[in-house]
């Protein structure tokens, strides 16, 4: 290739190189969001602040958020100054006060900001969670850090982001901690409606509507969507036999011998392993059944 065509290409391919460029040891040069962005995945919170002058942009407040957050992981927890109420833990840091108003300015320009709302949540959770357990309402004159304000958090992030979980998985979390039932049933409800083909999910469920959700039959009708996919699942399969041997009890315990005889039935298709508790539950049942007959 002759000196002047190779000079040529080679402007050709410096003429490609885009204005938004990463530098060999930093982050991306000529876009302060993707700058800022950068500095705060690396945890250099300082510089990310610095290269985000405040603006209404809703997503720069984010990372201005997310900087201050970062800061305060390390910073002193606050004393609670007097005349307030509730445990130390419940109060915010100065650096988490910051990060919530910067977070709160971001979905106030954007209300759509999924991200913002689930960086509220998860910024405040762990202050709701302190009062919650110990019994104490937030401290007077602070910050709301509520488990309804929380909740109501995570509701925003779950029906801002129409496809992602991450949101709806928090809440579970924070409303399983906090014995907020509804609230994690709404979680599980919108996982399933967005993962309707994944059994792990469906299972998970269905063991909150057995345990915490107080909710068998519907129960089983999760348990029942996790085998389509999931057919030799041998565990869910015992699983739906302890509901129908939990209601068997009960029916015999009431006189209801028919209804009963029905759900000992039902256990049976599902009791697949002989040498599980199971099947020795259902001999048990059943022998008692006949000697109620046979009498």
């Amino acid at each position: 290739m002759s000196p002047g065509r190779a000079a040529a290409v080679a402007a050709l391919l410096l003429a490609a190189v885009p204005a938004c460029r990463r530098d060999a040891a930093g982050p991306p040069v000529g876009d302060p969001l993707a700058e800022a962005r950068a500095l705060v995945e690396e945890r250099r919170f300082d510089e990310a602040i610095t290269r985000l002058p405040e603006s209404d942009d809703a997503e720069a407040l984010y990372l201005l958020g997310r900087a201050w957050a970062g800061k305060a992981e390390a910073a002193p927890v606050p004393t609670p100054p007097p005349g307030t109420t509730g445990p130390a833990g419940s109060l915010l840091k100065p650096e988490e006060a910051r990060a919530l108003a910067f977070y709160e300015r971001a979905v106030a320009a954007r209300p759509d900001h999924a991200r913002a709302h689930l960086a509220i949540a998860e910024l405040l959770a762990p202050h709701a969670l302190v009062a919650s357990a110990r019994g104490h309402a937030p401290p007077r004159g602070g910050v709301d850090t509520s488990v309804d304000r929380v909740l109501k958090s995570f509701g925003e992030a779950v029906q801002t982001d129409a496809a992602g979980t991450e949101a709806a998985e928090a809440m579970i979390r924070f409303a399983l901690q906090t014995g907020r039932v509804a609230a994690a049933n709404g979680g599980f409800q919108e996982l399933v409606r967005r993962r309707r083909e994944d059994p792990g999910l469906l299972v998970r469920y269905g063991d909150f509507l057995a345990g915490p959700g107080a909710n068998p039959e519907a129960a089983l009708a999760q348990y029942a969507q996790a085998l389509i996919w999931r057919p030799d699942d041998t565990a869910t399969r015992l699983k739906m036999a302890d509901i129908h041997l939990a209601a068997a009890q009960v029916l015999l315990d009431q006189r209801e011998y028919a209804a009963a005889e029905a759900r000992l039935r039902d256990a049976r298709k599902f009791a697949v392993d002989p040498a599980s508790p199971q099947v020795t539950r259902l001999r048990e049942l059943e022998g008692r059944l006949r000697e109620i007959r046979g009498r």
